[in-house]
């Protein structure tokens, strides 16, 4: 591909018609005349489809600088310079990574959760892993550069990944990519090469290059660019979730591409048939334009129901919340017409800082969400921190510098902040001082027996007479305290904890990945991460009717809430309540208006009277489709 400066298409293609017949008159040759021909003839080239959606604009080229290390020996007295090297690019690698777990605030909340765990386990194998264990250790007995021993070790590593026995070939590259990318990373910083830079991206324009990383897509800008189409990558990869997550137009696995396109050449990209044409002739063009409109069309029809009910056929109203990750997120719950925040994390307040917000600097953040959200409600869920979360702040003396073995089962959410008692006052001080500039209510993260409820809400009493004796204006019917049911003790429990709290919100990630003991970023076992395991909906179940019960509020807030599929089983099992992505809610919405509720109640016992998760998911898609399409 050529790196010159984006012109117009037909700029190009008429400077290269006339390069092309000067090369013939010089030369008198036929090759340069072809050469011009396929640079300047519509050509289309078949992909991936990767994420859906039409894009129409100039071709933009990224393809990074390749970093030359050929391999390399030393001699026993540089033994120890070479281990410097790695140490420093080892320093240096790590503080990048940092600066990108930084910008993770920004993007959505699909594209966070895929990133994060990535980084993670970028960062875990920068620490004391096989990785630098056994780079070091070519280093010194076979005395190799450090970049040379850092890529044997990889491949070495890669290698042993992809020859395990599992029928999971997707995860495994997965986890072989891994290896790959730090070791790249490493010797990109080893050999002092740059690496891809996407501040000069036009707007508009359709981003193409040989491949692209997780890293790399996580620096684009989904308001920026139009599209992404590249030479490499599969549908399953790292990239791939994120391109969807960020939901920009994309097709991946395009071979042939970057030598055919060049910077400035117009194209049509259609991310759901796979698809990217170079050059366009005008049929070609007009297609796209006419499948632009239809995509556009679809998504101002779902857009229309911002201003409609989320209603049943019967009558049933179905309320629709949205979560909130960070307050710049605030005027696409507006777009989206939620009514209402369902879960705000307030981890936000914590991340990529070296001090904790103080009790000022959260009520001043909770006063900005409340009085853009006007009268509809908003529950914010008290920090939930958990090993795996990397917050300078807290690590300082505050929790365990050292995450333990397992993170998930260790002290995190409510158990930290019961035991550190002054972080749940600032929170619940901040929360009550701004209680009256709206409708508010606060939810209380991992919690497993009434106890610690009942802890929390001494704790929020003792909070709130404090205030008062300091003239703080406080309301005198505090706002609602309720729990998250994410662990199966919670969901069991629930008719005990049901006691002592106002309301649940059912976190369906979560309570997941502890029934079934599975960590979804965990290559080798995602595959059986299953939201609708019949274990995982019967104790959803158990937990719903303890709170119907009582008359109390349940919602659901985990990823099964945005699935518009599973809808019609959410309600069939009691759930009124949903609170998801704000980009969700429209077909969430458009399914619910599909919907008759004594359907899904009794779509809903059928699918409880199963006990092959096969067969769930075949009723449920089966049943979901028709909600779909509305």
């Amino acid at each position: 591909m050529k790196n010159e400066k984006a012109e117009a298409p037909a700029g190009l293609i008429a400077r290269g018609a006339e390069r092309g017949a000067d090369r013939v008159g010089e030369r008198g040759s036929e090759a340069p005349r072809r050469a011009t021909a396929r640079r300047t003839r519509e050509h289309a080239v078949r992909g991936i489809p990767i994420s859906p959606g039409i894009a129409i604009g100039p071709v933009y080229d990224t393809n990074e600088i390749p970093a030359e290390a050929p391999r390399r020996a030393i001699l026993p007295g540089q033994v120890e310079a070479e281990r410097q090297r790695l140490a420093d690019a080892v320093a240096l690698s790590r503080k990048q990574l940092g600066k990108l777990k930084a910008r993770l605030g920004i993007l959505p909340e699909e594209a966070q959760e895929e990133l994060a765990p990535l980084l993670d386990a970028y960062i875990l194998m920068l620490g004391n892993s096989r990785l630098l264990r056994g780079a070091r250790r070519r280093i010194e007995a076979e005395l190799l550069a450090a970049e040379t021993a850092v890529g044997d070790e990889a491949e070495a590593i890669a290698a042993q990944i992809l020859a395990a026995k599992d029928d999971d070939r997707a995860g495994l590259r997965r986890r072989a990519d891994e290896v790959r990318e730090i070791a790249k990373r490493l010797t990109r910083n080893l050999t002092a090469t740059p690496f891809r830079s996407l501040k000069e991206v036009p707007e508009g324009a359709i981003l193409v290059a040989e491949e692209l990383t997780p890293a790399d897509a996580a620096l684009l800008d989904p308001a920026r660019i139009a599209g992404v189409a590249t030479e490499e990558g599969g549908a399953d990869g790292h990239t791939a979730i994120m391109l969807r997550a960020l939901g920009i137009p994309s097709v991946l696995g395009c071979v042939g591409l970057t030598e055919t396109a060049q910077r400035g050449d117009q194209a049509v990209l259609d991310g759901s048939a796979g698809t990217i044409v170079l050059r366009p002739g005008e049929a070609a063009l007009e297609k796209g334009r006419e499948s632009l409109t239809a995509f556009a069309r679809e998504r101002a029809k779902l857009a229309k129901l911002r201003r409609l009910p989320a209603v049943t056929t019967d009558g049933e109203p179905v309320e629709l919340q949205a979560n909130l990750e960070i307050p710049a997120e605030l005027p696409l719950i507006a777009q989206a017409g939620a009514q209402g925040i369902g879960l705000l994390r307030t981890e936000f307040l914590f991340m990529n800082r070296e001090d904790l917000p103080d009790e000022e600097a959260q009520t001043q953040a909770y006063a900005e969400v409340l009085e853009a959200m006007g009268s509809d409600p908003v529950t914010i869920r008290v920090l939930d921190w958990g090993g795996e979360k990397d917050m300078e702040a807290l690590s300082q003396g505050i929790a365990p510098t050292h995450a333990g073995p397992n993170p998930a089962l260790g002290l995190r959410g409510l158990r930290l902040l019961l035991k550190r008692p002054e972080l749940l006052e600032a929170q619940f001080a901040a929360i009550l001082r701004v209680a009256d500039r709206g409708n508010v209510r606060i939810l209380l993260p991992l919690v497993t027996n009434p106890s610690e409820v009942k802890e929390a809400r001494d704790i929020y009493e003792k909070v709130a007479k404090r205030l008062k004796r300091k003239g703080v204006h406080v309301p005198e019917k505090l706002p609602e305290l309720g729990v998250m049911i994410e662990t199966p003790g919670a969901a069991l429990a629930a008719d005990a904890i049901a006691l002592e709290a106002d309301f649940f919100a059912i976190g369906t990630n979560d309570l997941a990945m502890y029934t079934l003991a599975v960590d979804r970023a965990e290559a080798e076992v995602s595959h059986l991460y299953d939201p609708l395991h019949p274990a995982v909906l019967r104790l959803m179940q158990f937990a719903t009717e303890a709170a119907l019960r009582l008359r109390m509020p349940v919602s659901v807030c985990g990823e099964m809430a945005g699935n518009p599929r599973l809808v019609p089983l959410l309600l069939g099992l009691g759930i009124r309540s949903l609170s998801m992505n704000a980009s969700a809610i429209p077909r969430v919405k458009q399914a619910v208006r599909a919907l008759d509720i004594g359907d899904c109640a009794r779509f809903a016992r059928r699918v409880m009277e199963q006990s092959d998760p096969q067969r769930i998911h075949e009723l449920v898609m089966e049943f979901g489709a028709g909600a779909e399409k509305g």
